[in-house]
C-alpha cells in the first residue's frame, strides 16, 4: 500500500478538531473519509481508495439517478446522514458533479462536505472544466461513452434499439412498440458524436469498437479522449483546493452559482424544500 499521501494533512484544516482536549504530545486524529459516487465512476475512484488509508467507507449509487434530480438528492442526502452516525468519519466526499442540479441543498450536521466543482461526471474523467467547456463548445452534439458508462448503461447504438424493442413488445405490442421507437429516436437528432472517454482505467478495446460500432450505427462521428486522472484522484486523497472543490462546512449547503466556479456555499438552498 502506498504512503499516505502528505497532502491529507491541509484537509484538516476544513474537518473539526478532534484533538482539543488532548495533551500537546498525544498524536494526532487523522481525517478519515467516506465517499458516496454514482457507479458511472466507481472504476476510477475505487483504483485510488486502494492506495488510501483514509477512506473508511463507500456509498454506491445506481447510475441514471441525475435524470431524476430530486430523487438523486434524497438518496444523496440519506447516505450523508447515515455515514454521519459514524463519528469517526470527518469527510464525506461526493463523486458527483452538479448533476441536474441534483446535489443543490445537500448538508451535513457534523462533517465537511466534498463536492468537485464540476457540472457532470465527465468532467471529473477530463479532469479539467475548463476542458469540458471547451469540447462542448466545439463539438455541442457529444454523446459520451466511458467503461462506466458502458458497463452500467446501455448507450445509444443498436443493442439498445433492440432491448427497447423488445421491452415495447411485450408491453404495447408490435404495432405500437414501432411507433414508440420511431417517437423515441428524435432525441437521437441532438447528438452527431460518440466519444470514448478513460483515464486510463478500465479501459478495453472491446469498449471502444463497442463505442465505435454505435457511432457508425447511428450516423455520428467517432471520437477517443484521453482524460486526466488527477482530479478523480485529488478527490480521493486531498488536497481539496478551492479552485476545483468546494469545502462545505456543518450547517451549510450547496448552491449552482452560474459561473466558472460551477457551485458555492450558502445558508440554504430551496432548490428541494416542499
Amino acid at each position: 500500500m502506498s504512503p499516505r499521501p502528505p497532502a491529507l494533512r491541509d484537509a484538516r484544516a476544513t474537518a473539526p478538531n478532534n484533538t482539543m482536549n488532548q495533551p500537546n504530545d498525544a498524536p494526532e486524529t487523522p481525517p478519515t473519509t467516506a465517499i458516496i459516487l454514482c457507479r458511472v465512476l466507481e472504476l476510477e475512484i475505487e483504483h485510488f481508495v486502494a492506495r488510501s488509508e483514509h477512506v473508511v467507507h463507500i456509498e454506491r449509487l445506481e447510475q441514471g439517478l441525475h435524470n431524476e434530480p430530486r430523487k438523486l438528492h434524497q438518496r444523496v442526502q440519506a447516505c450523508i446522514d447515515q455515514v454521519e452516525q459514524r463519528s469517526e468519519i470527518t469527510n464525506i466526499v461526493l463523486g458527483y458533479g452538479l448533476c441536474s442540479r441534483g446535489v443543490e441543498g445537500l448538508r451535513t450536521r457534523r462533517c465537511t462536505l466534498i463536492v468537485p466543482r464540476a457540472h457532470d461526471c465527465i468532467t471529473l474523467l477530463l479532469g479539467d472544466k475548463s476542458r469540458y467547456q471547451q469540447y462542448v463548445a466545439k463539438h455541442p452534439g457529444t454523446y459520451w461513452y466511458s467503461p462506466g458508462w458502458i458497463q452500467h448503461h446501455l448507450p445509444p447504438g443498436p443493442q439498445r434499439h433492440a432491448a427497447k424493442y423488445r421491452e415495447y413488445c411485450e408491453q404495447y405490442g408490435e404495432d405500437n412498440a414501432q411507433f414508440l421507437m420511431e417517437t423515441e429516436s428524435h432525441w437521437h437528432d441532438n447528438y452527431d458524436r460518440a466519444t470514448y472517454i478513460d483515464i486510463g482505467i478500465g479501459r478495453s478495446e472491446q469498449d471502444v469498437q463497442f463505442t465505435r460500432d454505435c457511432a457508425t450505427w447511428l450516423g455520428w462521428d467517432f471520437d477517443q479522449q484521453l482524460g486526466d486522472p488527477d482530479l478523480i484522484r485529488e478527490l480521493v486523497e486531498g488536497p481539496w483546493d478551492d479552485a476545483r472543490f468546494l469545502a462545505v462546512p456543518p450547517g451549510k449547503t450547496v448552491r449552482m452559482t452560474g459561473d466558472d466556479r460551477v457551485i458555492d456555499v450558502c445558508a440554504r438552498s430551496e432548490m428541494w424544500e416542499e
